[in-house]
């Protein structure tokens, strides 16, 4: 893994989110934002590896392998007070002449909707979708159930308004829809190798995790979208299009290589992973593809 602690800093890039601190350094002549692994939500909890940036790395890759597009990662370390760190170097994907909009901008553009940028209801963002004007509003539907089918195959609880969008080219004057990012809050990253274990040893809790939670950021009737009731019920239609087109793209040996060849994990964390996505492949969206077929 390469060292990023010797890379020059970048001024004039700094980046939002919740989820541990980013810097902009510059490697190879170019610009990567070094995402840190957010401290632990639970007091006393010393987590082994930066759970969070392999989340993002490796889910970013499973993204690519059903081709979607998706902002390009690596693993690597950085160096802090003598502590050496797994960080996750995300190439930054806007340019002088291409400027970034997440979707809760874009949205706060639709006038003649009363609903704010943030709101995550999910009738507000389809209503948003289908009025902005800054792109097809079908290719913008599509790509958002598309990239929601693979949210719920890697267990995604943070996919809010702010954190996918689109990117303006100024020298063109046009949009296109931007790389899907920030994916760190799948495959459970708060969870510890002994936690691991002990779902994988445990039917019940294993399940629970399929069936139960993580819950969807977005929401219906202001409840957060339970991914296995919403999928496999197949009444919306965007969302049933989106699995017809996505699932014969998802290789599972393909992730399955991904998640081995993502040397800082431990073994533990790739057996998860492995049994996890593949829980959720076949009890939420081959049941809900059978249903449709």
């Amino acid at each position: 893994m390469i060292d990023f602690t010797d890379c020059k800093r970048v001024r004039g890039r700094a980046y939002n989110g919740a989820n541990g601190k980013k810097i902009a350094v510059l490697h190879n002549d170019e610009i990567y934002m070094i995402k840190f692994p957010p401290p632990p939500t639970q007091k006393g909890v010393e987590l082994s590896y930066a759970n969070s940036c392999l989340s993002e790395h490796i889910c970013s890759r499973i993204f690519e392998s059903v081709g979607i597009k998706s902002q390009e990662t690596m693993l690597g370390t950085f160096t802090i007070n003598g502590k050496e760190k797994i960080v996750c170097a995300c190439k930054d994907f806007t340019t002088k002449d291409k400027s970034f909009f997440d979707f809760a901008s874009i949205k706060n553009t639709v006038i003649d909707s009363e609903t704010s940028g943030r709101g995550m209801e999910l009738s507000s963002i389809i209503e948003s979708i289908e009025l902005q004007e800054s792109v097809s509003a079908t290719m913008l539907m599509d790509f958002y159930f598309e990239m929601f089918i693979v949210d719920s195959l890697i267990g995604n609880f943070d996919r809010h308004n702010g954190n996918f969008g689109l990117l303006y080219d100024a020298e063109n004057d046009n949009y296109e829809i931007a790389p899907v990012y920030d994916c760190g809050s799948c495959l459970l990253p708060q969870a510890d190798d002994e936690k691991l274990r002990f779902l994988l040893n445990s039917r019940g809790e294993f399940n629970s995790r399929i069936y139960n939670f993580p819950l969807s950021a977005i929401k219906q009737n202001d409840k957060k979208i339970n991914y296995h009731d919403f999928i496999t019920s197949c009444e919306n239609p965007h969302c049933n299009s989106a699995l017809k087109r996505v699932m014969p793209s998802i290789n599972i040996s393909a992730i399955n290589a991904i998640i081995d060849n993502t040397e800082p994990a431990t073994d533990t964390k790739k057996e998860f992973y492995k049994a996890y996505i593949k829980a959720r492949y076949d009890k939420i969206l081959v049941p809900a593809l059978e249903k449709l077929q």
